[in-house]
């Protein structure tokens, strides 16, 4: 990890080197432009660049990051944002975040800033002058700072590499941000390591400290440990709410259980052909006829008789038989889990909520926030399953969210959306992005020329 952290900083006279390298760097992008020709450049044509940063830069040109543009594009509207922080999981660990680092940098002329796992910042703290002037660049809550759509940044690159990273003055790609510094650590689940977001500190200098870099991977760590606290306490809660609904008959603790599990018991299963099933903080990948069963029992929550389940499963004629002997694998498995999960019988249906991200998408969708759900996507449900209740699931929300993007979607969404593998082919999506990209765009270059391939493969 260390060999990503600025060698250098803070201050001195091999700070002020990386910088002229780093301006250097930029001359070399106004003489020879910042497309495929980056890419190639050999590491002497750039002298003293870091190569993590070179690298950055060169993923920043592929992907058509413009370090002319002076602000970060907004990614979600406050009314999107505000339901999106609300369910995102850092919303339970914003507190400790506060605490350890929000506070101090009133003081210290720092912002801290806490995104999603794509790069789009959700909170946005810290001194109110240097808030001011970070609005200037859109560093602000709902901006979009991926490395694809703004190029090389603390919070953008550290969730590209997965790792922490310090990016100061000129190393950042956007030319606007050559003012600031900044550092930046993923936050993984401390359970299943999945990449939730990232936590960057930004300002002068100081934001490059190696004491800065530590305090953030402590403020991480001690975030982490929280998170892990929260959910053994939900776990703890929901052994006890049964007892309490039966004593106070309270619709209000049974609604609360209810909510606290939509992303504690889930079942993943978008482009996925095994799903992942966690419950209470442990994961466990289930096999192709076991994704089947519980993505079928997650969205029919009243429960199917086997009669139903088996046609829902087996195409041709459905045998009852040959589904009780996968049931009884199911629950010797569910069982080792966690006893609560094992589904009931007569009819078939599970014993706790399970959110599968398939019906996340669609609540999504029911409400018009489409780019919650495309952001929630991550391809077809099950996409090889033959199954045919998954067949008509996975065609149901791929449908939705499709005519959701090509008749609300911005170019940004329907360039997002294009990007799936069940869209590679999609002529009228890439059509409507070029409708909406602005004529000097130069994403516009890379829709033709799908398109022009598509044209290509269709006259063949």
């Amino acid at each position: 990890m260390r060999n990503l952290i600025h060698p250098t900083a803070p201050g001195g006279d091999a700070a002020a080197l990386v910088q002229r390298y780093a301006l250097a760097g930029h001359e070399y992008l106004d003489i020879h432009g910042e497309g495929d020709a980056l890419a190639l450049t050999p590491a002497q044509e750039i002298p003293g660049l870091r190569s993590l940063i070179r690298e950055s830069w060169q993923r920043s040109a592929q992907l058509h990051a413009n370090p002319d543009l002076p602000e970060a594009p907004l990614a979600m509207d406050s009314v999107e944002l505000e339901e999106y922080r609300r369910q995102h999981p850092l919303a339970a660990v914003m507190p400790v975040i506060h605490k350890l680092l929000v506070l101090p940098s009133h003081e210290s002329g720092l912002l801290v800033a806490v995104g999603d796992a794509v790069g789009r910042l959700l909170w946005v703290e810290g001194d109110p002058v240097m808030q001011r002037r970070a609005e200037g660049m859109m560093f602000v809550p709902g901006a979009d700072w991926s490395e694809a759509t703004v190029g090389t940044s603390a919070p953008g690159t550290a969730l590209a590499l997965g790792r922490s990273i310090q990016i100061s003055g000129a190393e950042h790609y956007k030319r606007s941000v050559h003012p600031w510094s900044c550092t930046a650590v993923p936050f993984h689940d401390p359970d299943s390591g999945a990449l939730l977001g990232v936590v960057d500190i930004t300002g002068t200098e100081s934001a490059v400290a190696p004491h800065t870099l530590s305090l953030v991977e402590a403020t991480v760590a001690a975030a982490q440990a929280q998170l892990r606290v929260e959910r053994l306490q939900l776990a703890a809660s929901r052994s006890q709410a049964p007892a309490r609904r039966r004593a106070s008959g309270s619709a209000a603790s049974s609604g609360a259980v209810r909510e606290g599990s939509l992303y504690r018991n889930s079942l993943q299963l978008l482009g996925r052909d095994q799903a992942l099933l966690s419950i209470e903080g442990r994961t466990v990948p289930l096999s192709a006829r076991h994704s089947e069963i519980l993505a079928l029992l997650s969205t029919h929550p009243d429960g199917l008789s086997a009669d139903e389940l088996s046609m829902l499963l087996y195409s041709g004629e459905s045998s009852t038989m040959t589904l009780r002997a996968e049931m009884v694998r199911l629950r010797k498995i569910l069982l080792n889990l966690n006893p609560a999960a094992v589904p009931q019988s007569r009819p078939y249906k599970l014993g706790m909520d399970l959110a599968p991200d398939c019906g996340q998408v669609l609540n999504c969708l029911s409400r018009g926030a489409h780019r919650i759900a495309l952001e929630i996507y991550r391809g077809a449900v099950l996409p090889r399953s033959e199954a045919p209740g998954i067949v008509e699931l996975r065609n149901r929300v791929s449908s939705l969210l499709r005519e959701a993007v090509l008749t609300d979607g911005s170019a940004e969404s329907l360039l997002k959306y294009a990007e799936l593998p069940e869209a590679r082919d999609d002529v009228d999506v890439r059509i409507a992005a070029l409708k909406l990209l602005p004529a000097r765009s130069p994403k516009r270059a890379a829709v033709v020329a799908d398109l022009e391939r598509l044209e290509s493969e269709l006259s063949a």
